[in-house]
Formats: structure tokens, sequence, C-alpha cells
């Protein structure tokens, strides 16, 4: 494992990767990082952003910032939230403890991984700020119903279910590194690797369908987030299916190489749902323009995944909680350049070229 640093002096999140990148293991560095295949879309989901350019308004009163944006009935500070990410402990040796301390610190909502090393009891009694849980289908119902029921007795304030992964990818950057959990680290929350033998190396999932979501609604008194949409009609049917949110992910460009770039997919997909629910998105996010040009494009929030994870790998706690607050000021100061003073003024307008939206055969957006 790395020695933590003194992370007071790292200005921006590619250069927590960078220093990632010569502190980890190369097993863990290549975990982190890695995506699908050729990694196509784990260039694109960066690429993407780079490409859409900011429109600076001037002479606008800018001297207050207000960041803060309502979401599942809390109101958030400011709209970063933490990526479910799995097996902190390869990352570091308090594993998740420190990124809930590092969470609180920043004032962030983190999703816990179901592949979390570490028991949601001690993590709830180490997270101080709102906590979501993230839940892929089981193959033993019986036990996704109990981890639902730990979860929401634990203080989970959402679940956020995990839909694009029947199957595990190629993911060949990791097998070459070798990836595997050390023998003293556990997945007390996952069945299917932490019961089933070898299980970590089986790309298969639970194939689950709408059916099963609303069996996960019925059974649970949180509201769900369906995390892994990126077609507007997919979108539209978990509205139907009574999820209480939406994450257009490409689940980290880790699944299904050349898909394109979540933020390509947002517009289509944020002008489905129509403000019904919330529409958040992940991938690819490394700068406080990438949160303002997806703020822009219609999402009510972002998350990131990578990023805390080099944070948490460099600094433990200190780390997450130095990612999140360079994007946050450079969230502000990317708000105050472009001239608007709040989230909810933030729209088209702030791109430089007009982001087009499909439209149907009646003309509405689809």
């Amino acid at each position: 494992m790395p020695t933590e640093i003194d992370c007071r002096d790292i200005l921006s999140v590619p250069e927590f990767e960078e220093r990632a990148r010569l502190l980890m293991p190369p097993m863990a560095y290549e975990f982190v990082a890695s995506g699908a295949a050729d990694e196509h879309t784990l260039r694109w989901n960066r690429e993407a952003f780079d490409r859409i350019r900011l429109r600076p308004r001037v002479l606008r009163d800018v001297s207050t910032v207000d960041t803060r944006v309502a979401l599942l009935g809390r109101e958030l500070a400011f709209p970063i939230l933490l990526a479910p990410t799995a097996y902190h402990r390869v990352l570091h040796p308090e594993g998740e403890l420190a990124t809930a301390r590092g969470a609180a610190e920043a004032g962030a909502t983190w999703i816990v991984s179901m592949g979390t090393t570490t028991a949601l009891g001690d993590l709830a009694r180490a997270a101080t700020s709102p906590w979501w849980f993230q839940l892929y289908f089981q193959s033993d119902p019986e036990f996704t119903r109990d981890v639902v029921q730990q979860a929401e007795a634990a203080g989970c304030e959402a679940l956020c279910l995990t839909v694009d992964s029947p199957i595990i990818g190629a993911r060949n950057r990791q097998a070459r590194a070798g990836f595997r959990l050390p023998s003293d680290v556990t997945t007390p929350h996952l069945y299917d690797i932490g019961h089933r033998k070898q299980a970590i190396m089986d790309p298969r999932r639970v194939a689950a369908t709408w059916k099963d979501v609303e069996w996960l609604r019925a059974l649970t008194r949180l509201p769900v987030v369906l995390k892994g949409i990126l077609d507007a009609e997919d979108a539209e049917l978990a509205i139907q299916a009574g999820a209480a949110g939406i994450i257009v992910s490409n689940h980290g460009a880790r699944n299904l190489d050349t898909t394109p770039a979540t933020i390509d997919a947002l517009p289509d997909v944020a002008a489905r749902v129509d403000g019904r629910v919330p529409v958040l998105v992940d991938g690819g996010i490394r700068r406080g323009t990438d949160v303002l040009k997806a703020m822009a494009l219609g999402a009510r929030a972002v998350l990131i995944g990578r990023p805390y994870c080099y944070g948490l790998s460099v600094a433990g706690s200190d780390g997450v909680r130095r990612v999140v607050e360079i994007l946050r000021a450079e969230l502000e100061a990317a708000m105050m350049l472009s001239g608007v003073a709040a989230i909810g003024a933030i729209d088209r307008a702030v791109l430089w070229d007009r982001v087009p939206v499909t439209r149907s055969r009646e003309g509405e957006p689809s």
C-alpha cells in the first residue's frame, strides 16, 4: 500500500490520478483505472466533456454563488455525489471507513457499493453524512432481501440499483494485472462473490428484468434509483417501474465498449424524463467545468468514482475530502465565470454550442 502523503498541495483531480499511478500497487491501479476491451468508451467519456465549450457572460452579479440542490427530499450543499465503487480495502488499509470519514468531512453524499469490504453496521457508525446503498440482484433473493433490510436499519436514505451488468465486460487490463481480492479481504454483503467459490472470476451475474425492479420497490420503503440507463426508452420504462431517480451511466466504461459517452447520452434521457424524476450522470468527470456542463444538459447532480478512489489511495480520508473540495471549488469558479449565481439558473445558455435534443415525429423531445 502507498504511504499517505499531505495532499494539500494537490491542485486538481488529474494530479491525484498521477500521484496514485506512481504510488498504488499495479494490480490496484489497473482495477481502478482500466475500462472494457479497447477502451474506446473510456476515452470518449473524457473526450466528450472536452469537446463541449462554455459561454462566459460578464458583469452579472455573482458576488455569492448558491450550489445547493434538492435531491430525493434532502437539500445537498452541492451537486456532487460519490459513486459506488467496490473493494476499498484493496485501495487503502482502512477501506470504506476512510471513505466514510472523507465523505463526511467534505459534506458529500456517498453511495456505498454492495462490494464493500466493510460491514454496513461499521460503516453506519463512521458515516455522518447522507449515504445510499448500491444493489446488484443476487442469485439468492433472500440474501438480497436481508441486505436491503440491513441497509434500511443502518440509516441508508436510498437504494441505487445497478441495472447494466448481467455480465461483466471484457476487462483485459484488469485481468492482465491479475486482479484478485487478498485472502483477508471479504465482501460481507455480496453473496455471489462472498459465498460462491471463484465467483470473482465468473463474469456472469443475475439477468434481472423490470419485474425484479417492481419486486424491489414492493420490498423497501426507500426510494430506488436505477443506475446504468443510457437509452431514453429505458428511462421511460424505469419511471413506469417506480424508479425515484435515474443515473445515466455506462458503468465507468467497464462493461460494453463502444457505447456512447454518458454526457452524450444525457440530453435525450433528460428530455424524455422531463423533470418527472431527478436525472444524475457519471463517467469522465474530472473538473468543476464538467459538473457545470452536466447540469446544463439536464443533470440534477453528478457522481464521481475514479477521482475519489485515487484520493483514497493517495491520502485516505484526507484524499477523499480533498478531491471533493477541489471539484466543488472549481464548480463555483466555473459558475461565476459563466455569469451564473445559482444551480437553478444553469441551463443550455452556458454552452457555446447549443446541444440539440432529438425530436420525435410529433415534434416533442424524445
